[in-house]
């Protein structure tokens, strides 16, 4: 328990002081996070109106601020490339992003398209049901998305490293919600970047 603790702690770490640097991409993450943990409880009531909020709103903001507005320059903090940080991340990289972005689009066209999903499904009667069928849709991609990198990860690395990963990404509302609740006020300050004095040492 203690080194998947440990392993929990430096990719945690690591996902801090590469990927957030922007002030932006830090108050997104925290709108991020307060929609997930929304999302969380609203799995128990509909899974699909659940993924719908944890997608639409969850998901979009989080990966706008890491496209749009985070540094893709030399990182001084680290002492790192752009380059280097996306070959070396644990979990979705941009590229990677990119595919699973594209997914979550087309799924409401193919749905559109195609109501009944090749016979799998009872077509939509009107736009709530839709609405329904396409948070389901979106439900399943968070699954198999979530799995696939999880398998990926024990085959590329070893279990621990895919297990620990997962529980990352499914405890990471909590987490950003403690790491980024300032960041608002800082950009109300008009500090764009964080300077991150404390990623500048090594982690303790």
């Amino acid at each position: 328990m203690t080194a998947f603790m440990e392993a929990l702690r430096t990719q945690r770490w690591d996902d801090h002081r590469y990927y957030l640097h922007s002030r932006i991409n830090q108050s997104l993450h925290l709108l991020s996070a307060l929609s997930f943990l929304v999302a969380y409880g609203l799995v128990f009531v509909d899974p699909a109106w659940a993924a719908l909020l944890a997608w639409g709103v969850s998901m979009t903001s989080r990966q706008a601020g890491h496209f749009f507005f985070e540094p893709r320059g030399y990182d001084h903090v680290n002492q790192a490339t752009h380059e280097h940080k996306e070959a070396i991340k644990v979990g979705y990289n941009l590229r990677r992003k990119v595919v699973l972005m594209a997914a979550w689009a087309a799924l409401p066209v193919w749905l559109w398209l195609d109501p009944t999903w090749a016979g799998l499904i009872q077509p939509a009667a009107n736009l709530t049901e839709y609405a329904h069928d396409v948070g389901m849709a979106w439900f399943a991609l968070g699954v198999v998305g979530l799995s696939f990198r999880t398998l990926h990860l024990f085959v590329l690395a070893d279990v621990q490293t895919g297990i620990v990963w997962a529980t990352k990404i499914l405890t990471d509302p909590f987490h950003d919600v403690m790491l980024y609740w300032r960041a608002p006020l800082h950009l109300l300050r008009g500090e764009l970047i964080d300077p991150m004095p404390h990623a500048q040492t090594p982690a303790h």
